[in-house]
């Protein structure tokens, strides 16, 4: 039930840390959204505007050209026009100096070829000049638009454009965020009632769920002591082991809320000895490791091994580790736990040769379905990372299926690098 992936590439991956990061992302998609919605529209209109503005210009210069070329005099042409005719071989010109480079007297030639009208456009002295030469009365004529004019107002009409969606990306940026807002208003109210009816539900179950435990293995003993059959008895030492791990539910989703609900309100942290927690995990462990025919090895160093953080918690990563490897690993099989420091890291390592996991399984996401007869990870291990990473640390997964598992924890030892942890309580 463990994946081959490097789950503690993260720092915070406590679930108050995962719905924080839900809500804020819901808003800024919400933002986004809307700012891109505003753009477009913006952006729409003003293609739309340009582009009509450009082709009425268009138009208006293609009908002032075949005016003048139809009507008007070289001496006299329109404003920003020159006007040449060509008659009897000579070309007539009017009073004003046209622009450099005009006529074109390759467009004029052409005409008096080919005796039909040439339109070309001409970027020149930074402007743009429109070209018409067409046959008139036997002649030739070269009408000459000058549409410096017109590409101005085009420029202006970029800028307020330009100004325009800046405005309203400005605009629409904050309509998002308050909209975002808004919207995710009744998520994150869902999130803390959620958390709310978690910890209400765990409290009025943990009382109940204690007591029936108890009873349960009273009466477990009694069977024991007066000769029940071994039917009876192994029927209750199933109710003793399903209360136990009921309560174990119960005080993992207290654990969970209690991450979520208070993430601000953080402990001391205080020196803790991770070798002498292993060395206590293990000693803990070794009557049900015996019972199941599993040899459990630890290796640590005789010197302590401190790390800051919270006892309980760290307590709780080393027997959850060590729990883990033992309910996955079969008799005969082997357990090592090796606890040593790793630069200015120390490092817990617990290596089975059980029956590993699928890499595709994402075992640290609570409650997942794992494995070909589908079991569900619970909430253990998901806990078990939040704890690790709010102490600054790192968690990593590595097996294959049928060939074991080992699982890497990496806590800061010097006291820079510690990271606010969890209240996990004791």
């Amino acid at each position: 039930m463990r994946p081959d992936r490097r789950a503690g590439s993260r720092t915070d991956t406590s679930w108050a840390a995962a719905e924080r990061a839900v809500v804020a992302r819901a808003r800024r998609r919400i933002g986004l959204l809307v700012a891109v919605a505003v753009t477009v529209l913006v952006t729409a209109v003003g293609v739309v505007a340009y582009g009509m503005l450009v082709r009425g210009q268009e138009r208006q210069i293609t009908r002032e050209l075949a005016y003048s070329a139809d009507h008007s005099d070289p001496s006299g042409p329109p404003g920003c026009t020159w006007l040449f005719v060509l008659h009897d071989g000579e070309l007539v010109t009017g009073r004003v100096p046209p622009p450099a480079g005009f006529p074109l007297t390759e467009e004029l030639a052409a005409t008096v070829a080919t005796g039909s009208a040439r339109e070309t456009r001409v970027a020149r002295n930074n402007t743009v000049y429109f070209v018409l030469t067409r046959p008139r009365d036997g002649d030739v004529v070269q009408a000459i638009f000058d549409a410096r004019y017109q590409l101005a107002d085009r420029r202006h009409l970029l800028l307020a454009l330009v100004m325009a969606e800046a405005a309203g990306l400005l605009v629409a940026v904050a309509s998002g965020l308050v909209l975002g807002r808004r919207a995710v208003a009744p998520l994150a109210e869902a999130l803390t009632r959620q958390r709310r009816f978690i910890a209400d539900v765990s409290h009025e179950l943990r009382t109940p769920i204690a007591q029936v435990h108890t009873r349960a293995q009273v009466l477990a003993r009694r069977a024991g002591n007066t000769g029940v059959p071994a039917g009876y008895r192994d029927e209750l030492d199933r109710l003793v082991g399903t209360t136990r791990r009921l309560g174990e539910v119960v005080e993992d989703l207290l654990l969970s809320v209690r991450l979520a609900a208070l993430p601000d309100a953080r402990p001391t942290a205080d020196p803790v000895d991770l070798a002498a927690l292993a060395e206590m995990a293990v000693l803990a462990e070794t009557d049900r490791a015996g019972e199941q025919g599993v040899t459990v090895t630890l290796d640590r160093s005789d010197v302590p091994l401190p790390v800051l953080g919270v006892a309980s918690a760290l307590r709780r990563v080393v027997s959850e580790l060590l729990t883990n490897a033992l309910t996955h690993t079969p008799a005969g099989g082997r357990i090592e736990v090796v606890v040593r420091r790793v630069g200015d890291a120390a490092e817990l390592v617990v290596t089975d040769t059980g029956h590993g996991f699928d890499p595709t399984d994402r075992i640290f996401d609570p409650f997942h379905s794992v494995g070909s007869g589908r079991r569900h990870t619970g909430l253990g291990l998901a806990l078990l990372r939040e704890v690790v990473t709010g102490h600054g640390g790192t968690i990593e997964a590595r097996g294959r299926p049928g060939q074991g598992a080992s699982f890497v924890v990496r806590l800061p030892t010097r006291a820079g690098e510690a990271r606010p942890v969890a209240r996990v309580g004791d």
